[in-house]
């Protein structure tokens, strides 16, 4: 990750206000004006939003990088499956070289389709990506006439496409940082913003939304961590010893890298960590640690590491547990309180955490 990088993530998660932070409010003032206008106008019908034949959901947040969106798209695909539904997901795709509209399979290049919407494409449900997320909506239905709900992956502020039903997601960990808008602070929207979504999701340790003034009703998230998986020989076991050998590195290409090192450390991890910026594309010298044991690595960054992978490189994968309450609540807005109570009786799929 660069210096400039990192030294606006100190400002903006700061617990004090800082000299930079203060600098650079006029021009958050600037962004703020910016949104606030662009968003007034799709709320006036002066740009024009575009609306599915099925009900969307979107999955986003207001601060900048990682609060554990995919995750949760990912959880929430499975969780509509297990209901009846015919789930499908869109995504802008960030990172990849290619601009167009089109359809995710496993094994694409993630430079052409991009990096998280290559994992999603991993839960079975049919994924497309494009820059214009209604486009792809509308790909995607026409591909897959069975699809009943799109879920949208960081769309909140995507507001040309029309949708159903909206969930903001928080890093309990983080939360808002500074409370400041871009670049003085994390935040893409103010933090009234969250009083117009539907639904407020905590990612936490403990499983336990927090207490906020925000008419939205807030659920829980948490991480789940599953076996480490060798990205060349997937059913050999990680030897303990491998982190705790200080030989060994651990690498992150994501929005929060340190939340993945602080999670290794927890584990008895005593390596080198080296920090990439967020959607990074891997090439072979990145990773060319010729004296370590192991490398470790997140399935996100796993993804643009197997053509060139070697048989020290392993990957985390992670799964979001949510409350069966927010399926419950989403099933409500899409279809109304009778759907989502007959999805529970019995002869129905159940909710179950995920």
């Amino acid at each position: 990750m660069s210096r400039a990088a990192a030294g606006l993530q100190r400002v903006w998660y700061s617990r004090t206000p800082t000299l930079t932070a203060t600098l650079l409010r006029p021009l958050a003032w600037i962004y703020g004006a910016g949104a606030a206008t662009r968003r007034a106008a799709f709320r006036g019908g002066i740009l024009r939003r575009a609306r599915m034949p099925v009900p969307v959901i979107v999955v986003g947040n207001i601060t900048v990088g990682g609060s554990g969106k995919t995750p949760l798209v990912a959880a929430l695909v499975e969780a509509l499956s297990l209901r009846g539904r015919h789930p499908g997901i869109v995504s802008r795709g960030h990172g990849r070289r290619t601009s167009d509209t089109r359809a995710v399979a496993a094994g694409d290049d993630p430079r052409d389709v991009g990096d998280e919407p290559l994992l999603l494409a991993a839960s079975g449900a049919p994924v497309f990506v494009g820059k214009d997320r209604a486009a792809a909506a509308r790909a995607l239905i026409g591909a897959h006439p069975d699809v009943d709900v799109i879920v949208a992956d960081d769309g909140l502020q995507h507001y040309a496409l029309e949708r159903n039903v909206e969930i903001a997601v928080i890093d309990a960990a983080r939360e808002l940082g500074n409370g400041l808008l871009l670049p003085a602070g994390p935040l893409r929207e103010p933090p009234a913003r969250l009083d117009s979504v539907d639904a407020i999701v905590w990612r936490s340790h403990d499983g336990v939304p927090r207490r906020s003034a925000r008419r939205a009703p807030a659920y829980a998230m948490t991480i789940e961590a599953l076996p480490w998986i060798n990205l060349r020989e997937p059913t050999r076991l990680l030897d303990a010893n491998a982190l705790a050998d200080t030989s060994s590195v651990a690498i992150a290409g994501i929005a929060n890298p340190a939340s993945f090192f602080d999670a290794l450390r927890a584990i008895g991890f005593n390596g080198a960590v080296r920090a990439f910026p967020d959607h990074h594309r891997y090439a072979r010298d990145d990773v060319a640690f010729a004296e370590a044991r192991a490398i470790l690595m997140t399935e996100k960054d796993a993804v643009k590491c197997r053509a060139f992978a070697d048989a020290r490189m392993w990957m985390l994968p992670i799964r979001a547990r949510i409350d069966p309450a927010l399926v419950d609540f989403v099933l409500e807005k899409i279809d109304g309180p009778e759907a989502s109570r007959n999805a529970r009786l019995p002869g129905h799929q159940g909710a179950a955490p995920l």
